[in-house]
């Protein structure tokens, strides 16, 4: 199944980053995000990539063009330039880099890649979140319910004090957020071909009115996932990230701990 991966905005709140590269290079411990994103997919068997890519997309296709020299042992003759490469446990990925222009947004991006999908089920996401997603799970709830579109709802990690009140009286003062009241859209998409007629053009960011639109019409429906998920959206969203790979597995590779997870929350409610 292909798998899309929304590569070309600016990152604007990464720009210690992203003035130089786009915002899916920037490592995480040395690794691009993006390819910490491939690697949840991969985990489950998905190995056939679109990246939308815009800004600075010409990084992105060099990256990728120099990532089989990269991630094996090379024997160069130095003599006839002959090179011979020793497989490493390199990814098996086919990744096919779209330039969807410099300016199109989100929903722009995916209309672009019409002529690049197969006409069946396909998958989207953000090159830029992390989370230990069941993707077997995801793909068998989207396939459960028969609508046009599945997002997956996530709760978003606490970034300050929450406080609970009973009227004006501060009741609790905690650091995480009631988390079992607050979804938002966490990206890994599932998507019928369908999905496309609802974006009108370049223009459109998908998270609007396409979106808003398809569940108007009762086609979205929100797989919900109770484990690890974050963004990286700031530096210090990266940094987080970076730490969280002296984890063995990094958290959203950790999917036994998302099952955990899983199964911890359907005993609460």
């Amino acid at each position: 199944m292909q798998i899309v991966l929304l590569a070309g905005g600016l990152g604007s709140r990464l720009a210690e980053e992203t003035t130089r590269i786009p915002k899916p290079m920037v490592e995480v411990a040395g690794r691009p995000v993006i390819v910490r994103v491939m690697d949840i997919y991969s985990h489950f068997g998905h190995r056939n990539f679109l990246v939308a890519a815009g800004y600075k997309s010409v990084l992105l296709k060099q990256f990728f063009l120099n990532f089989h020299l990269a991630s094996n042992d090379v024997t160069v003759d130095v003599g006839t330039g002959d090179a011979r490469f020793t497989d490493a446990g390199a990814a098996d990925w086919e990744v096919s880099i779209v330039d969807t222009g410099a300016t199109a947004m989100t929903g722009g991006r995916l209309l672009r890649l019409r002529d690049w999908l197969d006409g069946g089920t396909f998958m989207v996401t953000y090159s830029d979140g992390l989370g230990n997603i069941d993707i077997d799970a995801l793909l068998a709830f989207h396939k459960s319910h028969g609508k046009l579109a599945t997002v997956t709802a996530v709760q978003p990690p606490a970034r300050f004090g929450n406080l609970e009140l009973d009227g004006d009286q501060v009741s609790a003062f905690t650091e995480k957020v009631r988390r079992h009241e607050t979804w938002i859209n966490g990206g890994y998409f599932v998507f019928e071909p369908g999905v496309l007629d609802y974006i009108d053009g370049d223009s459109q960011p998908l998270e609007q009115e396409p979106l808003t639109r398809i569940a108007e019409d009762g086609q979205l429906m929100a797989y919900k996932h109770h484990g690890f998920w974050h963004p990286m959206d700031t530096v210090r969203d990266r940094d987080f990230l970076a730490k969280q790979c002296d984890r063995t597995p990094p958290p959203w590779l950790d999917f036994d701990a998302g099952a955990e997870a899983a199964r911890a929350a359907s005993t609460t409610w």
